[in-house]
């Protein structure tokens, strides 16, 4: 579930600055660019967005309205906001924005998972007692959807130093949430399965395109698919590659080391622990891209045997699930698992 947060702080009537902040708190699944996040609502008077930083809007819109002979930035009653490009000027900016749209994982790095911009709104009517908040909210990344806005406790802001704290007038949050279903209703990922134990080569399943609702020609057909990463036109304006793999296993809990790539474990049940996260190396990202459509990147692990659960029958070693990227992938079905020797010739 992703939650975003929005702090507003109203200096008096008709006219209060708000601050917004969006907190990615999925633990594998990241906003990624292109299109990146955008975020929109709408007003419920004649509210407009007279100054903006660490983000802007998509149009202006016709703005009637002057402040001090200087048009608004936007007067539209549904804003689409979106964040600025890496290399936005320092004039522009606030802290935790212009990352292009971008909004890591939680558990790939918290710092980046988090995103903000500041407004100047005219026209606000209302007063700290009676605030009028906007409604409508739809977070633009396939397959969010977003809740009502709800009020929270004012937030606190520290100051000098910590000695005081001063705190908004008002702070509302909005819930959105994700549905992998409405952001692809087909599979976007497939696995294929081999072992060096077997010579089998296990493909993607048959039509893990959905050949119900696509022509045959596009299905999978014993083949596999490779992830495709764009790569930057401009890497001082446009977001690097980011990209990982969540993997269920009865063995991550005895992972000693992982190489090439980053890995972090996603749940721990005391001892025991199942689901894991790895992502990429910004260097062998960069290489996987210059490699073009025929690139890959590869890693191993050292795992601890433990000789109570550790087997390579029935199909033990592979993972059970793989979600690449946020998205589940089609595995292929357990009984058709690279086999040992020994059970393949039991198998009938």
């Amino acid at each position: 579930m992703g939650q975003w947060l929005a702090f507003l702080e109203t200096l008096f009537p008709q006219v209060w600055e708000s601050l917004v902040t969006i907190y990615n708190f999925q633990l594998y699944r990241h906003v990624e660019w292109p299109p990146g996040w955008s975020l929109s609502w709408r007003w419920p008077h004649h509210e407009v967005i007279n100054h903006i930083a660490g983000a802007e809007a998509k149009e202006q819109g016709v703005c009637n309205e002057t402040l001090g002979g200087q048009r608004p930035h936007c007067c539209l009653k549904n804003p689409v906001i979106i964040d600025l490009i890496i290399g936005a000027p320092y004039n522009k900016r606030v802290a935790n924005c212009c990352k292009g749209g971008v909004l890591a994982s939680m558990t790939q790095d918290p710092s980046k998972a988090v995103a903000a911009f500041q407004m100047n709104v005219g026209n606000a009517g209302g007063n700290a007692l009676n605030f009028w908040m906007p409604t409508r909210f739809r977070f633009g990344s396939p397959g969010y959807s977003c809740g009502d806005p709800e009020f929270v406790d004012p937030t606190k802001f520290p100051d000098d130093g910590g000695r005081r704290w001063t705190q908004a007038q008002k702070t509302f949050k909005v819930i959105c949430t994700f549905s992998q279903f409405q952001a692809s209703p087909a599979p976007t990922c497939c696995v294929s399965l081999s072992a060096f134990y077997s010579p089998d080569i296990i493909k993607c399943p048959s039509c893990s395109c959905a050949c119900w609702k696509q022509p045959a020609p596009k299905c999978i057909e014993q083949g596999e698919i490779r992830p495709r990463l764009q790569k930057p036109k401009d890497p001082d304006t446009e977001p690097p590659v980011v990209w990982n793999l969540a993997v269920k296993h009865p063995n991550l809990r005895g992972v000693v080391q992982v190489f090439s790539f980053n890995y972090r474990p996603l749940n721990r049940d005391g001892t025991f622990n199942d689901t894991g996260l790895f992502w990429g190396i910004q260097y062998y990202n960069d290489m996987l891209l210059q490699s073009g459509d025929s690139g890959n990147v590869q890693s191993e692990m050292l795992l601890r045997k433990d000789l109570g659960h550790f087997t390579f029958s029935g199909g033990w070693a592979f993972p059970r699930r793989i979600y690449f990227d946020g998205q589940e992938c089609v595995m292929p079905s357990p009984v058709d698992f690279p086999r040992l020797p020994s059970e393949r010739n039991l198998a009938p």
